[in-house]
Order: structure tokens, then C-alpha cells, then sequence
């Protein structure tokens, strides 16, 4: 489908921000809500998202496709080829005179932009440089970009484009190649993984010398990321995450994203999926990605061939433990700092403050909760002073059944945020019955 002409700007950034809804290397806000007398600011709901800076500062985004004309047809794709949906594109100075509007007005503090393949991957990743040359030496704009790389695209233009962005980031679709080539057969692996190649030794090359480009500007400074569907393709949760280590391991990769499969097309080869896109499974994906790289687990440790999925009723790190009930309870006024590390309930920022408080002291569980440590998971694996907080056993079964209460209901608020019943996919009968429609009616209207 052509692009529509003689289309406003405001219309394009409904049409180009809803269309880069999909790309998960952010959260979209999702909020439109006008200035209000003797409040201050307002929000647009268009195309704003929200990151976080490397000091744990969360920022918003512009976040927008350049356009969402594809020449690609990929099964699970809103934009592909063969869908008859509204098309549009900026043009350079369009993205460039949006992206200082709203900064200007204090909406966003940087950019995100991504594109369907226009004409070609040469020709699209070409209009990126464009826009971003003309941010940064036109409008003197310093602010924040985060910019897709189109994989084909000429390596000198990847390139070029590094050195006026702050972050890049090549999308893998789908972990395996054979289900890139079932779903996205004008896609490949060998193309896709090539520039993230060339980002990853551009960022090596950088941190031994600077790139020169106005005032020493380094090449993707802020690194590289990358995306993977969850749910489309058979793959299981051991597969996902064996790709996620390797990526992290050969390539150097910040951070993979997980987007649980949504189904917009009407295609035979996507799955139909009863409950809905897989939010849960996608959590623990992120919750085992972060093990990965914070915690200092392995891919192999948390599942394997003969167990390939996640426990649905506990986090990976709670499931992890119980599987490993040999090694605890471990005593932390003594256990090293990586041990402390893989007690559920103890983060790194506890963890550090364990190991650098005890020595100016024994601690004890009060002690260990002004630290952050979460007792109601950790009471069950640590000892202090050789005193454990539970008088229960050192049980498998006694412990997971403490622990999946909490996690039942942090499971319904990922499954069924949007229900007016708090329901989970581990309804058994014991539930008390669905309240009568009288009763919803004056809860909804604050009658009672």
C-alpha cells in the first residue's frame, strides 16, 4: 500500500508512534491527559515512552517509526507488506522538528526511533543518518538517541549513523534461524547478526581510542540491545535463554528484550493462543536475563534440556534454590559474597552491604532487614548467628508451599492486571464465587 500524501504532522505521529508500539526496548505511557487549572504540566499520549539513564534516572522518549511502509512481508508483523493499513512517513526534518518541539516543551528528553524498510535497507538506513546529522549539527540537539540498525544496510552507513547515536540496536525476531525462515523468510540470521558484529567491534575499537566527530563523540557509547518474540515460534524458555547468554557472551550486548507474541495478523502459521499473549512467561525470561547478567548464573544452572520451562508458580531464583536445598541454609555472617548473591530475597545492593557491614559486627535478621534483604524469602535459606528465622524445616515441599503464595499473587497482577476479579491461571474451586453484578456496579460507581 502506498504512502498517503498530503498528510499533517499530527497525523503522522498518531499513525508513526501507535506503529512503534511493538518494539519493547521501551515502555510506552500510553497517557493523554490536558493541563488542568492550579496543576502543572500535562502528557500526550503519542509516541512518549520511558527508559532509564545509567544512574537510574527514568527519561522519556519520542518514540516513533520513520515510517511504517515495509518492504518485508513478516508473518507477525502490523506493518508487513501485505496488510492494508494506513501508510506514513516522515521526512528528516519532520522527525527532527518534532523531537526539539517536545523537547523544548519538556516532554522528552530524547529520541527513539526505529523504521519499516523503505524501498530498501540502504535507502531507509540513508534518511536515519539524515535525520540524526541534522539533530546534532543543525539543531545542536545533545540529547539522548536510540536508533535502530537496519540489517543489509551498507556497513559504512551502520557507521556513520554509530557516531551520531547513543545506543543501536538490531532486532533478532525470533531466537532460531529456522523460525526466522518459517516466519520472516525475507529475513536471516547471517544478516541480522552482521552489523550487530560491526556495533560490537565499533564499541571495542572505542574504548581504546576516540572516534573523532565534533568534540570527541564516541561510537554507541551507551552500547547495543536487541529483541526477541516470546511465543511465536516453538521454541522453549531453555532455547530463549541459551540465545539471550550467547549474545551476551559473542556479542557484548546491554540488554535483550522479550515481547510476548500479540497475534495481529490472521495467518495459518502463527499460533492461536487462548490466554492471550504469554505476559507471564515473558516475566520470568526477564527475571532469569537479569540472573544472568547480575547475579552470575548460568543459562545451563536455572534450566536444561530435560526440564526446558520455567516454573510457573515460582521465580527462577526461588525455583533454583529449592532444587539446590544441599547448599543451604548458608550463615551470612561467613558465606562469601557470591553465595549470599543466590539466596532469594537478597539482591546485589543487600548482598554488598552484607558483606561490608559484618565486618564491624554480627548481624542478625533485624539488621538484615534494614538492609533490604526480603525476609519472607530468604528467612528460609540463611542462618545468622546459626539461627534460622523459620522453625519449619529445611522441606522442599514445605518451603514452595510458603513461598508460591506470594507468588500467586504477583502472578495475577502480570496475568490479569485489566480484570475486575482477582483470578489466576492456578484457579482450583477454592476461590470465593464472582461478585453478584449489583456489587460491581457500586464498587465501580464508589458506593461502597
Amino acid at each position: 500500500m502506498l504512502i498517503q500524501e498530503q498528510m499533517g504532522l499530527k497525523e503522522k505521529l498518531e499513525i508513526l508512534s501507535d506503529a512503534a508500539k511493538y518494539d519493547v526496548a521501551c515502555t510506552s505511557s500510553g497517557v493523554d491527559r490536558k493541563g488542568k487549572k492550579g496543576m502543572l504540566g500535562n502528557a500526550v499520549s503519542a509516541g512518549l515512552c520511558h527508559s532509564f539513564a545509567a544512574d537510574g534516572r527514568c527519561v522519556s522518549l519520542l518514540k516513533i517509526l520513520f515510517t511504517n511502509q515495509c518492504v518485508y512481508d513478516c508473518r507477525y508483523c502490523v506493518n508487513r507488506r501485505s496488510n492494508d493499513v494506513k501508510r506514513a512517513s516522515f521526512t528528516p526534518d519532520e522527525v527532527c522538528t518534532l523531537t526539539m518541539e517536545f523537547y523544548r516543551r519538556n516532554y522528552i528528553e530524547g529520541l527513539f526511533l526505529s523504521s519499516g524498510i523503505l524501498v530498501s535497507p540502504d535507502y531507509t538506513m540513508d534518511l536515519i543518518f539524515q535525520t540524526l546529522w541534522k539533530l546534532r549539527g543543525e539543531y545542536r540537539f545533545n540529547g539522548y538517541i536510540h536508533v535502530k540498525a537496519i540489517p543489509g544496510a551498507d556497513p559504512a552507513l551502520i557507521e556513520q549513523v554509530g557516531l551520531l547515536a547513543d545506543r543501536m540496536s538490531v532486532n533478532l525476531e525470533l531466537p532460531t534461524a529456522e523460525g526466522l525462515k518459517n516466519l520472516a523468510p525475507s529475513k536471516s540470521r547471517t544478516r541480522i547478526l552482521a552489523p550487530m558484529r560491526q556495533i560490537q567491534r565499533g564499541i571495542r575499537t572505542q574504548r581504546t581510542e576516540i572516534i573523532p566527530y565534533e568534540r570527541g563523540r564516541r561510537f554507541v557509547p551507551a552500547g547495543q540491545s536487541t529483541q526477541m518474540i516470546v511465543g511465536a515460534t516453538p521454541e522453549n524458555d531453555y532455547q530463549m535463554i541459551k540465545v539471550a547468554e550467547a549474545l551476551y557472551q559473542n556479542y557484548d550486548l546491554k540488554r535483550v528484550f522479550y515481547s510476548a507474541f500479540v497475534r495481529v495478523n490472521d495467518d495459518s502459521r502463527l499460533p492461536v493462543l487462548p490466554g492471550g499473549p504469554p505476559l507471564l512467561r515473558e516475566h520470568r525470561l526477564y527475571q532469569a536475563d537479569w540472573l544472568m547478567r547480575f547475579y552470575g548464573f548460568r543459562a545451563d544452572e536455572l534450566l536444561t534440556e530435560g526440564q526446558p520451562h520455567f516454573n510457573v508458580l515460582l521465580d527462577p531464583k526461588c525455583d533454583w534454590a529449592l532444587r539446590h536445598l544441599d547448599i543451604f541454609p548458608v550463615e551470612v555472617n561467613r558465606a562469601d559474597y557470591q553465595t549470599i548473591l543466590r539466596v532469594p530475597g537478597i539482591g546485589v545492593k543487600s548482598a554488598k552491604r552484607i558483606v561490608a557491614a559484618r565486618r564491624s559486627g554480627v548481624l542478625d535478621f533485624p539488621d538484615l532487614k534494614k538492609m533490604g534483604v526480603v525476609l519472607k524469602r530468604a528467612g528460609y535459606f540463611i542462618t545468622c548467628g546459626g539461627r534460622m528465622l523459620s522453625s519449619g524445616k529445611v522441606d522442599q515441599d514445605y518451603i514452595t508451599s510458603q513461598l508460591v503464595g506470594e507468588e500467586r499473587r504477583k502472578t495475577w497482577d502480570i496475568t490479569n492486571k485489566d480484570s475486575y476479579r482477582q483470578l489466576s491461571m492456578f484457579d482450583d474451586g477454592w476461590l470465593s464465587p464472582p461478585p453478584e453484578p449489583q456489587d460491581v456496579r457500586m464498587a465501580v460507581l464508589g458506593q461502597m
